[in-house]
């Protein structure tokens, strides 16, 4: 069986992502395969929420990323990719004329999409089947400009888009009229206090949830396994973070602040459970991608 090969570019705050995706058609439906997945460290965020705009520096950066995926991508001969740019290009004012110098130079398009937009292809419509609650459950993913949110019920699902992200908070820029509207939109949605279990995305979950899971099977970790995590870290020093847990550089600060967003989000709702299917934007880009296709071929 001869897979098909998709690429999705995620253009965060703090990195770059990309993902080669295999999806093999089976009698059974579509079964999605991760080939390849880089993570290129680049801070946007550093620049895009405190001076609103993107350094030529990392500009520069960034073209010289994008060219290394086209050669990729040309070289495993993939059907067809999308690239998706979010908070920081959102915020940043030159954010698209860098989209248009990258199309120029690199070949390669980029589309800069809402905090809306951005929740809706991370969420999608389906729900791992791993998760018994299936017919109620909050997801969440932070990144490092914005959380995206969707809640999921039988009759519907609601989407939002927070400034609230992990280097917006390292450098002070989360407002606290941001937050409100956070809990005020949970208290629209029937959810303070309601138990429901979260479904988490983002690299620093997906690192905690590595760390902290109980057995290999598992695909959740306790609210409370969240909470002993924070206690333990926090203190260390950034060095101390690196070498005892074994995190990334541009990881050993961010997952603070993203232990502090996702315990807000906890301490409205009284959520228990936090399932960690390690689904994220790339993801979800693949999936759309095959969709497209399928609606191409028929």
């Amino acid at each position: 069986m001869k897979p098909l090969k998709f690429a999705s570019i995620d253009i965060g705050s703090n990195a770059i992502r990309f993902l080669l995706a295999y999806v093999f058609e089976t009698p059974d439906g579509p079964f999605f395969r991760k080939g390849l997945l880089l993570r290129v460290p680049l801070r946007l965020g550093e620049d895009a929420f405190k001076l609103k705009r993107i350094s030529i520096e990392k500009e520069k950066q960034m073209i010289d990323t994008m060219h290394s995926f086209k050669y990729l991508m040309d070289a495993q001969q993939i059907i067809s990719y999308k690239a998706f740019a979010t908070s920081a290009m959102r915020d940043a004012v030159n954010g698209p004329l860098i989209v248009d110098h990258i199309q120029k130079k690199c070949g390669i398009k980029i589309d800069i999409i809402s905090g809306e937009q951005e929740a809706n292809v991370i969420s999608g419509d389906e729900i791992p089947a791993f998760i018994k609650t299936r017919n109620k459950i909050l997801f969440v993913d932070v990144g490092g400009g914005s959380t995206e949110i969707t809640y999921h019920n039988k009759k519907k699902s609601v989407r939002e888009s927070f400034n609230i992200g992990t280097i917006r908070a390292m450098i002070n820029e989360v407002k606290d009229s941001e937050l409100d509207r956070l809990k005020d939109w949970l208290d629209s949605n029937k959810l303070i206090d309601s138990s429901i279990p979260i479904l988490g995305s983002g690299g620093n979950i997906n690192k905690i949830f590595k760390l902290k899971r109980r057995r290999n099977s598992d695909m959740h970790i306790s609210a409370s396994a969240l909470a002993e995590f924070y206690k333990e870290i926090k203190p260390l020093s950034y060095t101390e973070r690196i070498v005892q847990y074994n995190l990334n550089p541009d990881r050993a600060d961010v997952i603070i602040p993203a232990c502090e967003i996702f315990q807000n989000i906890i301490n409205h709702t009284g959520t228990k459970k936090i399932y960690v299917p390690k689904i994220g934007l790339s993801d979800g880009i693949v999936r759309s991608l095959y969709s497209d296709y399928k609606q191409t071929e028929g």
